[in-house]
């Protein structure tokens, strides 16, 4: 592919900064390293000098081999690498540091597993909620927040405290930093040293940074540093595609950047060779809503193409079979499965679908760890009912749902691995009161034997009581009533289709079998349609794009309350439409969990007549 003028200016940009505004499939990877050979090959700059910052491991690799492709080399001298390889590097030469001194994730993990433990929460998925605390640990170092002041969106702000504390102490213990102090103890060491900063300044003259809307106030403040006195530094990002604020990352400094250099050059990497000129065109119509924004003019370098499919459906189940159908049809005209992608919002919303795929015995593949809704505490709660109904009597059972709704019946009514309620009404056969709880409680179980799983949770919510326990714990436990009753709403619209409690539990076993299988197979090649997050899928391009329960509640998030958190919900719908090469749908259903829920408003912008 030969340059457009645009990509020309970037390549020969001369000396100082530039801000390189990069859109959807603009070839931004290209231009950075025929940047980088323009360097060596006309400014006669030696390849030590020049340092490439990615934002993962992944994409300094693949830069690496594509420039070393482009200049016929086995192996360049030129540094790319992530920040924290980058910092850490200059750390270990300025301070003898070795791995011995690096918290590793395995260790970071199981201190914040130990810290949380302590705290007695009960979460939906250990290593989700462990992973978020990480990085909200990680947003407090970065942008240097007061852990005090600090609102914590996965528990109570006294937990995230005692979590935080816990977890410095204990690395502190270890004598170990973590990736994040890399970073901060890489500023001050720049503050602190000018001579050791010299040095540095000195070895990179010229510097290029990829997805830079993906920056951090503290990578910010040390790559300016770095970058005195010449500053040689060459920036492109895309401040429509930053969809990380809630890792720390600051879209903001990309304007910011423009008022730190302002003799700047600005470059428009305007041409999508990706995506059709009907997606192009749809997907600004969404993202022109957000104010915030450097305006940009993007065309497509491909004809209209295929228009885009906006579908309603009944319900997620009737959406997941829709979406099967228009995959095999795809499949069956010749399109390789690892081609097609199912985007969502959120984890949970993928069940309908892998339920689907497995039924179909469709192949398919999954990027990311997907929580199994029947691990959460409500999960686990709705199956020992059920074991009690079935006639099993194990004690553990009996200890996860016989105050759930509060009963008052106390442990040590329970005798051995295996219970009877005849045996705990002995033991309150002085107590009438609690005499009839059992009763009822036994009475309860019996009920449930009789009924299919659907109409036996709706029993257990209201007629046991169920959803008033969730209530009393959502206040008592500081959390989100919400997202308690979305996961027991969920887990009883998946038992619609079986009959019996036993066919249930068969469901139960072949679904969670088959996350672990996935969860094995995530670090392997696989084959199969791709299922992913919208997050997962930033970077990435596929023939055919399916978006899924694009509604309200969804996509924006719920929590999504401000106009800052709302753009970049919308920045998220517009990832998700430019990830697409010739085909997208987007979907959205009428009803969820038994409620009237509406589109997505990015669904009602994309449809706005012109």
């Amino acid at each position: 592919m030969g340059f457009n003028q645009a990509q020309k200016k970037a390549v020969s940009h001369g000396e100082g900064p530039c801000l390189v505004l990069a859109g959807p499939g603009s070839g931004k990877t290209l231009t950075i390293v025929n940047r980088i050979k323009y360097l060596l090959e006309e400014y006669k700059v030696r390849p030590e000098e020049i340092l490439v910052v990615t934002f993962t491991r992944f994409a300094a690799a693949e830069m690496k081999s594509r420039l070393c492709a482009l200049m016929g080399k086995q192996t360049l001298p030129v540094t790319v690498g992530t920040f924290h390889g980058i910092y850490y590097g200059i750390l270990k030469w300025a301070y003898r540091m070795g791995q011995q001194n690096i918290l590793s994730e395995e260790e970071k993990y199981q201190i914040l597993r130990s810290a949380a433990g302590k705290q007695k929460m009960e979460v939906f998925d250990e290593e989700d909620f462990i992973q978020d605390i990480a990085a909200e640990i990680g947003k407090i170092k970065n942008n240097r927040i007061d852990p005090d002041e600090f609102v914590s969106e996965k528990c109570s702000a006294d937990a995230f405290r005692e979590i935080y504390r816990e977890y410095e102490r204990q690395r502190k213990k270890l004598r170990k930093i973590d990736f994040d102090d890399m970073l901060v103890l890489c500023c001050e060491l720049f503050t602190s040293r000018p001579d050791v900063l010299a040095a540095w300044q000195k070895k990179f003259r010229y510097i290029l940074i990829d997805e830079f809307q993906d920056i951090n106030r503290i990578q910010y403040d040390v790559i300016r540093m770095l970058a005195l006195p010449e500053n040689n530094l060459f920036v492109v990002g895309d401040d429509d595609q930053a969809i990380y604020g809630f890792r720390g990352a600051d879209s903001s400094l990309m304007f910011r950047f423009r008022e730190d250099y302002p003799e700047a050059a600005q470059i428009l990497l305007g041409t999508n060779y990706r995506s059709t000129a009907n997606i192009v065109r749809n997907s600004l119509k969404v993202i022109e809503h957000n104010e915030h924004r450097f305006q940009k003019d993007l065309k497509a370098s491909r004809d209209n193409g295929a228009c885009i499919h906006v579908q309603e459906l009944k319900d997620p189940n009737e959406e997941a079979q829709y979406i099967l159908d228009e995959i095999e049809k795809k499949e069956q005209e010749g399109t390789a499965p690892e081609k097609i992608a199912v985007l969502f919002r959120i984890h949970t919303d993928a069940r309908p679908v892998v339920e689907a795929l497995l039924e179909r015995h469709i192949s398919f593949q999954m990027k990311e760890h997907l929580p199994n809704l029947y691990n959460h505490f409500i999960g686990k709660d709705i199956q020992a009912y059920f074991r009690l109904a079935l006639g099993e009597r194990k004690r553990q059972d009996f200890l996860q749902v016989m105050n759930r709704p509060k009963r008052y019946i106390g442990r040590d009514s329970l005798s051995g691995n295996t219970v009877s309620f005849e045996e705990i009404r002995k033991f309150y056969c002085d107590r009438e009161w609690m005499m009839d709880r059992v009763d009822q409680f036994e009475w309860d179980v019996k009920m449930l034997k009789k009924m299919a799983p659907y109409a036996a949770i709706q029993y257990i919510r209201k007629r046991i009581g169920y959803d008033d326990f969730l209530k009393d714990y959502a206040l008592t436990h500081n959390v989100n009533k919400a997202d308690l009753f979305d996961v027991l709403s969920e887990i009883e619209e998946a038992a619609k289709p079986y009959a019996s409690i036993e066919d249930w539990f068969v469901h139960v076993q072949e679904y969670t079998e088959m996350l672990r299988l996935k969860e094995r197979q995530r670090s392997l090649k696989q084959e199969g349609v791709r299922l992913m997050t919208i997050h997962a899928a930033k970077g990435l391009e596929f023939d055919a794009v399916f978006l899924i329960e694009a509604n309200e509640g969804r996509i924006p998030y719920k929590k999504a309350k401000t106009e800052k958190e709302t753009e970049e919900e919308r920045r998220l719908f517009y990832v998700a439409m430019t990830r697409a090469k010739d085909l997208l749908k987007i979907c959205y259903v009428k009803t969820k969990n038994g409620k009237e829920v509406s589109p997505s408003r990015f669904v009602e912008e994309l449809l706005e007549e012109d």
